[in-house]
């Protein structure tokens, strides 16, 4: 039998790709260019399976009107909410995605972003490398200090529960936390947890918070004005889940008038676009999208997404089936 026909839409790691050509008919992205909605619609026509990433915009206007010869997305990240899950189910496609293996490059980022912007670390840097450090002081570049504080998580999966316990363990905060859903006891007890009842319970109690929810319409603007203005005047707001949780434009205000001390952002909602007023900020540390950027996690992630596109074209039920 031939192989599948599977399309890539961005360059992945060396090995991945040379796993999926053992296994597949592949077409890879050798040049690494995004894919609009054209080529997006074409390669539904065309392949048997698509391997997607978090960055491709797969909505339902990506599916209208097709009888696509695809039946597979298999999703190069945990969060999916930029594909129409609904419309591709009804094109009879399944979706997949790669929980677990990011799990703690992510928080490890999280963790990044929390100490970068407590102690100010990318003011200091551009300070330093702009030649204007005229040497240490007892005033210079006061942050705040992260021991012993408290850390406001919202969304308790899989990366919020490894950033409690790299918060907890590591620097002795005390962990709040907000989920959708109630918390398993001994979840909450293996982290040193507490769960309360509201994101407004949350905001105000906390020194700093950090975003761990999934994205989407139900999320969106999650963090906005008036929930800034919940937050102290003191804390930093950390974001490594989905650009569309958090109102850029309301954060920026908050950071420049002072409603908040600071931010640390690994993702935005127009990617790459940033919002301008965002880049005039000094009190936000900016990353470009590295939370699961190590060779290990990429690599795992791309096996993921091997896996379950194998499973599927063996007649069994892929592992991280989504829809």
């Amino acid at each position: 039998m031939p192989k599948p026909k599977i399309l890539v839409s961005r360059k992945l790691p060396e090995a991945v790709e040379a796993e999926l050509a053992r296994n597949f008919d592949v077409t890879l992205n050798v040049d690494d260019v995004p894919m609009d909605r054209a080529a997006f619609r074409a390669a539904l026509k065309a392949y048997d399976g698509l391997l997607v990433t978090v960055t491709d915009g797969l909505g339902a206007d990506v599916f209208s009107g097709l009888t696509p010869r695809c039946r597979i997305l298999a999703n190069f990240g945990v969060g999916f909410s930029h594909i129409d899950t609904e419309a591709a189910k009804a094109a009879g496609i399944e979706v997949t995605n790669t929980p677990d293996v990011l799990s703690d490059c992510t928080a490890d980022l999280a963790m990044t972003l929390l100490m970068a912007a407590a102690r100010r670390a990318g003011e200091g840097e551009r300070e330093l490398r702009a030649g204007r450090w005229s040497g240490w002081r007892p005033t210079h570049m006061i942050g705040t200090k992260v021991t012993g504080k408290t850390l406001g998580i919202i969304g308790f999966g899989r990366i919020g529960q490894a950033m409690a316990r790299r918060a907890h363990f590591g620097f002795g905060m005390r962990i709040l936390v907000q989920n959708r859903s109630d918390v398993a006891a001994e979840v909450l007890a293996e982290t040193r947890a507490e769960q309360v009842a509201s994101v407004e319970d949350l905001l105000p109690a906390c020194d700093f918070v950090s975003l761990h929810c999934p994205g989407g319409a139900g999320n969106r603007h999650l963090i906005g004005e008036a929930r800034l203005a919940m937050m102290r005047p003191s804390a930093i707001l950390v974001n490594t889940a989905r650009g569309e949780v958090v109102d850029e434009a309301a954060l920026a205000a908050a950071l420049k008038d002072g409603t908040i001390a600071g931010a640390g952002l690994d993702v935005f909602e127009k990617e790459p676009e940033i919002t301008p007023a965002l880049l005039e900020c000094e009190n936000a540390v900016l990353l470009p999208h590295l939370g699961s950027a190590t060779r290990e996690t990429r690599e795992r992630m791309g096996m993921r997404a091997v896996d379950n596109l194998q499973k599927f074209f063996a007649g069994d039920v892929p592992p991280d089936r989504v829809t």
